[in-house]
């Protein structure tokens, strides 16, 4: 990596497991106008404003207010510890569990700004989920939230891992600690292409892939992107209900917030009632949810609980049209839909209010470039169906992973959407070209569900894919071979089959993430297979969308 700045990292495991630098895609140029000084820190960068400032709400929930001044002080508090107590050097890897809350986002900003990289987790993720994600990224210390504490435990018992708790109605364990400390604390010297961020998503396999962002990236999507979908400023209060552990919520609930001196609320958890209250508690300006919730606070929203609102920003699935004209209808907002990656970081293709096509996600960000590639890596011409590529200031870094060859070809990130542009520009969502389930917004990967169903006793074979629903674009659905009974009733319990349907729901999220779980379930008495037994997901896909 001859031409990346002098680390500040003590511990280089970051930086030595980047790709090779023939594998990365070709990085634009920001925007004119936008540069980056070679030493940097993103969370010094997100909490410096002016002192005419410190008294302005930064973050806020149903039980706390900060302003930036409070923010800071708890930030810095964190750190101390993270430097003081722990001693960890430069570049440690911090595991992160925790639902959205100002405290969540204090230690986030606080692991940045010691200069040690931030791995965030998505809080209803397993033992076992967040095992592998801790191997691979070889973590050496957590935050985790007191109530979320178990599972993390399992997989810190043997290690010599550094763990504190923290409480959000009582104080915890790292409550505690911070109150030991006290005053400021400079931010950690790092470069501009150091390691700050190591956001995980799963692929078709259900093995997670670590994506690896820059100091510089994290201010990039706040000045590329925010600034111009959104255009925020000081004024606005930012709501909604993506996890921070999302990229998309990481950007549109903290990101972008900071950058620009905003206030955003982080709440564990919202129903679309206690959105659309929410909404018109905080005077909210900008709403970021998936067009699930959308669909669902629509019928239940009135024009006085909205009207402050000035912008909805939708992303994590399609958008349907009828969802963004029963939105239009019920607050009088064109809905902003935009299209991003994990491995991008944030969104590149979007539509501005008064922009919008219905049915189409948008226009490519300014700062990024998109075309349409056939399968040997040509352009398209308009019109014509193929893989979505894109590359601008940010692209896809994976962490030790072969499957960067996959995602990066021709110095193009290959996003696994199947899209036709239009000759005006506007992008329209054809399919997935991969194996993924989309679910409400969640990716969800049908090999790790098949893996944890075939460990239950009951099962033989399996095979899961996405059926298409109405509410939530696609739902986990399984096919099930069940295994054969046997006079003695050893090999099967002849269970009926919706008894055996709940059981093996209640299987799969013992092991996995909730919402990973198969909603249908259907029992078939072979699956389809190739000759050379490969299965046929093909096959099952027509089976789902036949119901």
């Amino acid at each position: 990596m001859d031409d990346l700045r002098p680390s500040g990292h003590q511990d280089s495991f970051s930086r030595d497991h980047l790709p090779p630098r023939s594998q990365w895609p070709v990085l634009l140029p920001p925007p004119e106008g936008l540069g980056y000084s070679d030493r940097l820190n993103a969370a010094q960068a997100l909490l410096d404003h002016p002192p005419s400032h410190a008294a302005q709400p930064a973050l806020r929930s149903n039980d706390l207010l900060w302003s930036y001044a409070q923010l800071q002080d708890q930030v810095d508090r964190i750190v101390q510890v993270i430097r003081h107590d722990w001693r960890l050097p430069t570049g440690s890897r911090v595991l992160l569990r925790g639902a959205n809350h100002p405290m969540l986002a204090a230690c986030w900003l606080a692991v940045i700004k010691a200069g040690c990289v931030a791995v965030t987790t998505m809080p209803l993720l397993r033992a076992r989920e967040l095992g592998v994600i801790a191997d691979k990224a070889r973590v050496q210390a957590a935050l985790v939230q007191s109530d979320l504490l178990h599972e993390w435990q399992e997989v810190a018992s043997g290690h010599a891992l550094h763990t504190l708790s923290y409480g959000l109605q009582t104080h915890g364990q790292l409550q505690q600690a911070m109150n030991r400390h006290s005053g400021p604390c400079p931010a950690a010297d790092t470069a501009q292409d150091d390691v700050a961020l190591i956001a995980f998503t799963s692929g078709t396999t259900g093995v997670p892939k670590g994506t690896m962002h820059f100091h510089r990236d994290l201010l990039l999507i706040a000045d590329v992107l925010s600034s111009h979908l959104l255009q925020p400023s000081a004024q606005d209060v930012f709501i909604g209900t993506p996890p921070l552990a999302f990229t998309f919520g990481l950007g549109g609930l903290l990101v972008f917030p900071l950058r620009v001196g905003a206030c955003a609320v982080l709440q564990p958890t919202w129903t679309p009632e206690s959105l659309l209250a929410g909404i018109a508690q905080y005077r909210a300006t900008v709403c970021f949810t998936a067009p699930t919730f959308y669909r669902k606070m629509a019928p239940l929203a009135t024009r006085d609980q909205l009207q402050t609102l000035r912008q909805c920003v939708s992303s994590g699935e399609m958008l349907p049209a009828d969802t963004r004209a029963q939105w239009q209808a019920a607050c009088g907002i064109e809905m902003t839909e935009c299209l991003g990656s994990t491995e991008m970081l944030h969104a590149f293709i979007g539509c501005k209010p008064g922009a919008v096509r219905p049915g189409a996600t948008g226009q490519v960000v300014p700062g990024y470039q998109a075309c349409i590639l056939d399968a040997q890596g040509q352009s398209l011409p308009p019109g014509e169906i193929g893989r979505l590529a894109v590359r601008g200031p940010t692209g896809c870094r994976y962490l030790d992973d072969t499957r960067q060859q996959d995602y990066v070809q021709q110095g193009w990130n290959l996003t696994g959407d199947a899209y036709r542009m239009d000759e005006e520009g506007y992008f329209w969502y054809q399919s997935r070209t991969d194996d993924m389930i989309v679910s409400a917004g969640y990716n969800i990967a049908g090999p790790e569900v098949e893996e944890v169903l075939l460990t239950h006793p009951e099962v033989a074979e399996c095979g899961v894919v996405g059926a298409p629903d109405a509410e939530r674009g696609q739902v986990v659905m399984a096919f099930v071979v069940r295994r054969p009974h046997t006079p003695d009733g050893a090999t099967s319990r002849q269970l009926p089959d919706a008894a055996l349907i709940q059981e093996l729901q209640d299987w799969v999220k013992q092991s996995l993430a909730p919402y990973k779980y198969p909603r249908r379930i259907r029992f078939v008495s072979a699956m389809p297979r190739t000759e050379n037994a490969k299965l046929q997901r093909f096959v099952l896909r027509q089976w789902a969308a036949g119901g």
